[in-house]
């Protein structure tokens, strides 16, 4: 019996994992094309921060959502869900496997799954929350969304918060719980989902992200930051990178404050990355030198 069934396979896992050069050579092994899933990688004018796949790599195998928006554009994860379920649409027509790599976990959980069911809540809401968080601290907005929210509790980012004050902000106002407004509306998916999560060793990971910051310095990232001063305001630069530099434009800290929390921050954030992969409780974990032993198991499930 001949296999007909489309896959999209998900190559997740957190920043500086290797998920780049890992993809490429499986989607050349396959004959396939890369769906990028970083979140920062779509803005043509964040290159160095980014980490984007070079020119050669670019050459090697065809990419997608890199490079295709400018920075004051607003592009979230609703937005690629369906820009990218169309594009899949056109693919599947030429190929059998499709890559979706990256670590923005949002943005993978959009085209799985879809995306929420948004409520429009008056902002007074959001305001209240932010004053009390202030005052009163992580935990407090932890316990705050365990008591109102279990549901979601158990699955959110508990050092992000402002995704827990936008979950307080609309049971506050609907008496409802966030969850019960998830993943409402799902468009049916035409494929079957394979999602990997790279996992390095810690030690290893932790050395890569060093390298990685001290090269995007060599390449000229404080240069890069300087010439988008004017659009530091946008979400896009808000971010690991460009968020420390900036503040040592502004003079709180000097250059080799700025690296080092720069390392720092970046670690913190592929911890978070891995915990949130983790608790999906779907990616099936590999190694990112485990190149044959992925290969297998692509093809064991899809023979």
């Amino acid at each position: 019996m001949i296999n007909n069934q489309k896959y999209l396979i998900v190559i997740a896992g957190p920043t500086a994992a290797g998920k780049t050069d890992l993809a490429i050579q499986l989607a050349e092994h396959f004959g396939t094309v890369i769906l990028s899933a970083d979140s920062r990688q779509f803005y043509k004018e964040l290159n160095i921060g980014t980490a984007k796949p070079d020119q050669e790599q670019l050459k090697r195998v065809k990419h997608y959502f890199i490079n295709t928006k400018n920075v004051d554009e607003l592009y979230g994860a609703g937005h690629f869900e369906k820009d990218v379920l169309a594009l899949l649409e056109e693919l599947f027509k030429q190929h059998r496997f499709v890559f979706l790599v990256g670590g923005s976990g949002l943005y993978i959980n959009a085209v799985l799954n879809g995306v929420d069911d948004f409520v429009d809540v008056p902002g007074a809401f959001r305001a209240e929350l932010n004053q009390q968080f202030l005052k009163n601290g992580l935990v407090w907005l932890q316990n705050e969304l365990k008591r109102k929210d279990k549901a979601y509790f158990k699955q959110v980012d508990l050092n992000n918060p402002q995704r827990m004050i936008r979950a307080l902000e609309v049971c506050n106002y609907t008496g409802k719980t966030y969850s019960s407004f998830l993943n409402k509306n799902k468009n049916p998916r035409h494929f079957e989902a394979i999602p990997l999560l790279i996992t390095p060793d810690r030690e290893t990971l932790y050395k890569r992200i060093n390298e990685r910051v001290d090269e995007m310095m060599r390449m000229g990232l404080e240069t890069e930051v300087k010439t988008l001063k004017e659009h530091r305001h946008q979400n896009a630069l808000k971010t690991v990178g460009y968020k420390e530099l900036n503040a040592y434009f502004d003079g709180e800290y000097d250059l080799k404050t700025a690296i080092e929390k720069i390392k720092q921050h970046t670690r913190n954030y592929a911890k978070r990355q891995l915990t949130w992969f983790r608790n999906q409780g779907r990616f099936k974990e590999f190694s990112p030198q485990d190149i044959q032993g992925i290969k297998n198991y692509i093809q064991n499930l899809t023979q």
